[in-house]
């Protein structure tokens, strides 16, 4: 019986050694992605009033946790019963990111001006309107983690599909929970920034040293918002370009001589135009028909 008790404790122990190491592997292999999707889910948790940030942002953690819930049950089973599906639910989900980040881009570029000519409203109904974008943005940022909650499952998927089922079940969820809560625990450090400045500033009377980090947390914070939201817009093409090119043959040899990030980029950009190509198109079909 004491001899059955430890042999249990030794396969324990040695499903645990093995998970640690296969969790530590498969969270190197997801870092870049990682990144990205904390510049993506950054700019999307900002702009919102500072008493709204916290709970915006415990709204879009809990979908990226509904996420990961979803996914990862689906991905082991396609995994093993048909495995192609996992690569086309890749490849459309960059054609979605695509789109996002070049969208993007042109209104940018071409309908800032639209947006400064607007009249004033009034207060009641910019409130209206701010908790309808507010449920706007949290359904955009749940989707595109969505997104990228594949990619990172998939990526973490592929990097122990020579071990046991169990080792693969647990490594990808310790995978997807470090994700959720390292990427959604940093940005809410930053979108929480200039609070502790102006705490700071408060305590200590705007003198001495530590005010004046805080006078540096609350003049930063601006600045790496709108930084944010250009790496977060160029991290959307970025991810859809790498999902191409490693998961689309012909994109995995095209160009060798040139630099991956160049061809994520560029091969992320024609997809997002083509995108945005069709959608306009889409919509001046449906206006026809419609009328």
């Amino acid at each position: 019986m004491a001899s059955g008790i430890f042999a249990i404790l030794d396969d324990i122990t040695a499903l645990l050694d093995d998970v640690s190491v296969t969790a530590k592997v498969a969270t190197q292999k997801t870092a870049g992605i990682l990144g990205d999707d904390l510049a993506v889910n950054a700019e999307k948790a900002t702009g919102f009033l500072s008493s709204r940030e916290l709970p915006v942002l415990w709204a879009i953690t809990k979908g990226s946790f509904l996420n990961k819930l979803i996914i990862i049950p689906i991905a082991l089973l396609l995994n093993v019963f048909f495995p192609i599906a996992i690569k086309i639910a890749l490849i459309l989900g960059g054609l979605y990111l695509a789109y996002e980040g070049v969208e993007k881009i042109i209104e940018y570029l071409f309908h800032r001006s639209e947006e400064k000519a607007k009249p004033e409203e009034p207060a009641a109904e910019v409130l209206e309107n701010d908790l309808a974008a507010e449920k706007t943005k949290v359904k955009s940022a749940v989707t595109t983690d969505f997104i990228l909650s594949i990619e990172i499952v998939i990526i973490a998927l592929g990097s122990v599909l020579d071990k046991p089922l169990v080792t693969q079940i647990i490594t990808v969820c310790i995978v997807g929970i470090l994700a959720t809560i390292g990427v959604y625990g940093i940005v809410a450090l930053i979108v929480r920034m200039d609070d502790a400045g102006y705490k700071l500033i408060k305590r200590y009377g705007n003198k001495g040293f530590l005010a004046s980090i805080g006078m540096m947390l609350v003049k930063a914070l601006p600045l790496i918002i709108r930084l944010l939201a250009v790496v977060g817009t160029f991290a959307l093409i970025l991810v859809s370009g790498g999902i191409f090119l490693h998961n689309i043959e012909y994109f995995h040899h095209f160009l060798p001589n040139v630099a991956s990030i160049l061809k994520e980029f560029g091969i992320g950009l024609a997809a997002g135009l083509v995108m945005v190509g069709l959608m306009m198109i889409g919509k001046q079909v449906k206006k026809l028909f419609t009328k």
